[in-house]
């Protein structure tokens, strides 16, 4: 008996795979590809000189270290909020569930203000910090909150579908075969959490690196201090050094590849390993 033909809803590969590549082309590739052509319209030596300049560099160091750093923390914070959410039952759980994705919803610079305004010395919490000779707002600490800020819905909303749908009859059968909490965790449960772990981490890291709005209150903009290397693009636009902006915009734009690389490739390692002891 002759099989029926399928009807697919989706138009057939290659017109489907045609339509991706345009619309990737319009809205990716082509936009970055300018980035790289007007940088090498000033020649090499020019970029090498913008891209090792003192204040520059400090601008770099400030971005990716205080990302990585944001990133790591809502990492750990994250997963401890998620399971809370997903494991506990308490007064108030539907507001807290739902105040995680206000970074999400909330414009940056009003973010930004109102996190300048806690964290200010004549702020609630900056004046407490100040009377302990602790300085938060204008400093490289003022950065990292603002970071953290924005990066924690990333690390909530990826881990809590994942332990929503973690079996607990695992935990109970390696508690019946004498496993302790910690290794039922490091064991039974981390393995499956770390996927989506690497997930939030790679976007909470990808979010905080371009993050402008919300850090430039906080940050003081102080140069080699706390001076982020998005706020430097927007100085050399209004020097109107478009050559020197793409600059540092494609060196931004290659880290961020390569870690971000690096991360899925990690995630797609763990997914792996774990797909083999299933």
């Amino acid at each position: 008996m002759a099989s029926l033909p399928r009807h697919q809803v989706l138009p057939g590969f290659r017109l489907t795979l045609g339509y991706t590549l345009l619309y990737l082309s319009l809205l990716v590739l082509i936009p970055l590809s300018t980035v790289f052509v007007k940088t090498a319209s000033g020649g090499w030596e020019h970029f090498v000189a913008i891209a090792t300049a003192p204040r520059v560099l400090a601008s770099f160091r400030l971005s990716f270290g205080a990302a990585l750093l944001a990133a790591a923390i809502n990492a750990v914070f994250g997963l401890l909020l998620a399971w809370s959410l997903v494991r506990y039952r308490f007064p108030g759980r539907k507001i807290v569930d739902s105040l995680i994705d206000l970074p999400f919803a909330l414009p940056t610079a009003v973010a930004g203000i109102a996190l300048t305004a806690i964290y200010s010395p004549k702020g609630w919490v900056g004046s407490l910090a100040a009377d302990h000779g602790i300085r938060i707002a204008f400093t490289p600490a003022g950065v990292l909150i603002a970071l953290i800020f924005i990066g924690l819905p990333f690390i909530v909303r990826t881990v809590q579908p994942v332990l929503e749908d973690l079996e607990v009859e695992l935990e109970e059968a390696a508690t019946s075969l004498g496993a302790q909490r910690w290794q039922i965790f490091r064991m039974v449960i981390f393995p499956t959490l770390l996927p989506a772990l690497l997930t939030g981490f790679a976007l909470a890291f990808a979010r905080a690196v371009g993050e402008y709005g919300s850090v430039i209150f906080i940050a003081g903009n102080i140069p080699m201090v706390s001076e982020i290397a998005p706020l430097m693009i927007i100085t050399k636009l209004e020097q109107y050094d478009y050559t020197g902006a793409t600059g540092i915009a494609a060196v931004m734009l290659i880290a961020s590849f390569i870690l971000l690389f690096i991360i899925n490739s990690l995630q797609a390692w763990s997914a792996r390993r774990i797909g083999r002891k299933i």
